[in-house]
C-alpha cells in the first residue's frame, strides 16, 4: 500500500493535520510516540483557545479523542519511526516495531525535546536531583530548596509548578531580564520564597549521590557562587527532533527544519513540515495548530495537481 501522507508527530501540529487529511479524505498514516507534545507536561495551559485553563494531560486527551473521531485515518500510536528514506518519488518510513510504510507526501511534525546544559554534573546527576520537568518531579521537592534555570516561560511555568512544594525556589536567567510572560513574572515576584537571580552562567551541579548544590558565575562581578540546593530544574528550551530528515532537508544552525511559511514545504519535494521542529517564529500551541492545518492543506492540493510541491 502507498499512503496519500504520513503524518509523524502527536503534538497539535501533527494531529491538527491528521484531523484534516481524515476530512479532505485522503490516504492518510499517523504515526506517533504518544500525543500531546511537549505541553502534556504543564500543570496549566492557559493560552490553548477554547479552555480557559487545560491541564496538560487533558490537553493530550482532547488532541488524541478528537483525532480518534475521525473516519477514515489509520492511527498507529506507541512507536517510534527510526528511519525516513525517499526512494524515487515514493517515501519509506520504518519504526521500531518493524512496520514499513510507503506514501506519497510526508508531513513531519516531531516537535522537540529538552535542551541541556551541558555543565559538568549534570548528566551524572539526571534523575537524583537534576531534572526537565516540572510537574512531573515537583512533589519530590517538598520541603525542600531548589533552583530553576531560565527565565523564559518554560522557567516560570517551573517555578509555578513547585510553589506548592520547594521551601525555597531561586529562578536564574543567563540574561539581564527575564523573556518569559509578564503576566507569569507578576505572579512569582509576589512570591516572597522565590529569589530571581539574572546575569548567571552556569558552571557546575554539584553532589554526593544526589544533588548538594549549584555552582554559577555571576556575569557583572565575575564572582563564582554557589547555591544550596536539592534539586535543579533546567528549563531553557526545547531542541528541535529534526535528526530523521537532516539528511534529507534543510537546517538551520540550531537544527529547525527550514520551511517556506507560506506553504510550510521543506527543501525536498514531497515532505512538508509544522510546528516547533521548524523554523516558526512562535513556537506555540495555537500557531502550530495553524501550521498543521496550512500543511496538510497544501499537501492537499499537491496531490491533486493544483499546486507544485
Amino acid at each position: 500500500m502507498v499512503y496519500d501522507v504520513i503524518i509523524i508527530g502527536g503534538g497539535p501540529a501533527g494531529v491538527a493535520a491528521g484531523i484534516y487529511g481524515a476530512r479532505k479524505k485522503l490516504k492518510a498514516l499517523f504515526l506517533t510516540k504518544d500525543f500531546g507534545g511537549q505541553s502534556v507536561n504543564s500543570a496549566s495551559i492557559e493560552n490553548f483557545i477554547g479552555f480557559k485553563s487545560i491541564s496538560g494531560s487533558d490537553f493530550a486527551k482532547v488532541l488524541e479523542d478528537h483525532l480518534r473521531a475521525q473516519e477514515g485515518i489509520e492511527i498507529k500510536d506507541g512507536i517510534l519511526v527510526t528511519s525516513i528514506k525517499k526512494q524515487g518519488e515514493i517515501f519509506e518510513v520504518a519504526d521500531n516495531s518493524g512496520g514499513i510504510y510507503r506514501s506519497k507526501t510526508i508531513l513531519y511534525a516531531a516537535g522537540s525535546g529538552y535542551k541541556k546544559l551541558g555543565i559538568p554534573g549534570e548528566k551524572e546527576y539526571e534523575g537524583k536531583g537534576v531534572f526537565y520537568c516540572s510537574i512531573c518531579d515537583a512533589p519530590i521537592m517538598k520541603n525542600k530548596p531548589v533552583a530553576v534555570i531560565g527565565g523564559g516561560n518554560s522557567g516560570l511555568e517551573a517555578v509555578i509548578d513547585l510553589l506548592p512544594y520547594a521551601t525555597q525556589i531561586y529562578l536564574l536567567e543567563y540574561l539581564p531580564v527575564l523573556k518569559g510572560d509578564p503576566i507569569y513574572q507578576e505572579r512569582i515576584k509576589k512570591e516572597q520564597k522565590v529569589t530571581v537571580i539574572t546575569n548567571t552562567k552556569m558552571e557546575e551541579v554539584l553532589g554526593n549521590a544526589l544533588v548538594t548544590g549549584l555552582s554559577y558565575e555571576d556575569l557583572q562581578t565575575h564572582e563564582k557562587r554557589t547555591l544550596d540546593v536539592s534539586g535543579v530544574f533546567v528549563s531553557i528550551g526545547w531542541t528541535p527532533n529534526s535528526a530523521l530528515v537532516k539528511d534529507l532537508v534543510n537546517i538551520d544552525e540550531r537544527g529547525h527544519i527550514i520551511v517556506d511559511h507560506e506553504t510550510l514545504k521543506t527543501s525536498c519535494q514531497g515532505i512538508w513540515a509544522a510546528g516547533d521542529v521548524t523554523n516558526c517564529l512562535y513556537a506555540q500551541i495555537n500557531p502550530a495548530i495553524g501550521e498543521g492545518v496550512e500543511a496538510l492543506l497544501n499537501i492537499y492540493d499537491y496531490l491533486n495537481g493544483q499546486k507544485s510541491g
